[in-house]
């Protein structure tokens, strides 16, 4: 058993034996040794800031009195930050200490993960859904994402253009197809262009402008092919928009872009372009081609599979 009890702004905590541990002291030690290991241990730092802030939230919590108690106050944390302030510069505010003592509870009972830095933590804690924060985690580990580029995903709101089902698959860790990564809507940025007044080309042209982050609004594991990929049906050649391969799921996509609604000509001339690739491109080993379709409806633009078992539809929004 412990006994606590303040004096000053200190927090003492005696333990059986006459062990008395000084709480403020300990988080200030901590974090003298981890800014002299940034210092001389470049390599490792990465791994030692999450270890001394994780202990640091773990020290809070304790010097609160416990989980329910920290919940509920933060004048302790208060003084810690006046106090750090003064005596390491600065660096401690309050936010910044409650994003340790968060990050300890987000951490608690799993293994310390080491791929992302402090920074990317300090923008994933305040969305508070863990759902959310570990989707975002894999999301940054699987295409190593900066700072800057995580932000832009959190901002263009992508865990809420996941479909219900699959965050469902992703929390209860199900398999996924290659449908469930595909957000909707898929964000298309126009360039502040009069969209009201274009044609295929142009918005081949918005999509090959940021062809990264097109695929990686489709999921994961897409490649760019080529645009305009030529076939050769009978003596005359036609041009598939968009050509693209799924590593993940070991097949070739043809995408079709179309300003119009869809009409049933253009079904039938995606089923002969994935055809061609199923019969002409495509190894024995991989999967048959999925074809998707770009097009119009209710003024706004929807994807949609081709008729097989891989149908759907998701809307775009042009920026």
């Amino acid at each position: 058993m412990a006994y606590n009890y303040n004096r000053g702004h200190k927090r003492y905590v005696f333990l059986y034996g006459g062990v008395k541990v000084n709480y403020y002291d300990e988080i200030k030690n901590i974090l003298i040794s981890n800014e002299a290991y940034k210092k001389v241990k470049d390599y490792y730092k990465n791994r030692n800031d999450l270890m001394s802030y994780y202990n640091v939230g773990k020290l809070l919590i304790d010097a609160q009195g416990g989980e329910k108690r920290a919940k509920y106050g933060n004048h302790l944390i208060k003084e810690y930050s006046i106090k750090l302030t003064k005596e390491l510069g600065k660096g401690y505010t309050v936010s910044v200490l409650k994003r340790m003592r968060q990050f300890y509870l987000f951490q608690k009972g799993a293994p310390l993960g080491h791929q992302l830095s402090w920074s990317h933590y300090r923008i994933l804690l305040p969305l508070k859904d863990k759902n959310k924060i570990n989707y975002y985690i894999n999301k940054c580990i699987e295409y190593n994402l900066s700072k800057r580029k995580l932000e832009d995903i959190i901002k263009s709101k992508e865990y809420e253009r996941l479909s219900d089902e699959t965050k469902n698959k992703l929390i209860s860790n199900k398999e996924v197809n290659i449908k469930d990564n595909i957000l909707n809507p898929i964000i298309i940025n126009t360039y502040n262009k009069d969209i009201n007044r274009f044609n295929e080309n142009a918005l081949k042209e918005f999509i090959l402008n940021d062809i990264s982050r097109f695929m990686e609004q489709l999921g994961s594991g897409y490649s760019f092919v080529k645009d305009e990929y030529p076939i050769l049906l009978g003596d005359r050649y036609n041009y598939i928009d968009l050509l693209l391969f799924n590593i993940n799921f070991n097949c070739y996509v043809c995408i079709e872009l179309k300003v119009t609604e869809l009409k049933k000509e253009h079904i039938g001339q995606i089923e002969t372009y994935m055809h061609y690739i199923d019969s002409n491109i495509k190894s024995l080993y991989q999967n048959n081609t999925i074809g998707i379709i770009i097009c119009k409806k209710d003024n706004k633009f929807v994807m949609e599979y081709c008729s097989d078992d891989r149908v759907f539809r998701t809307t775009y929004q042009l920026n």
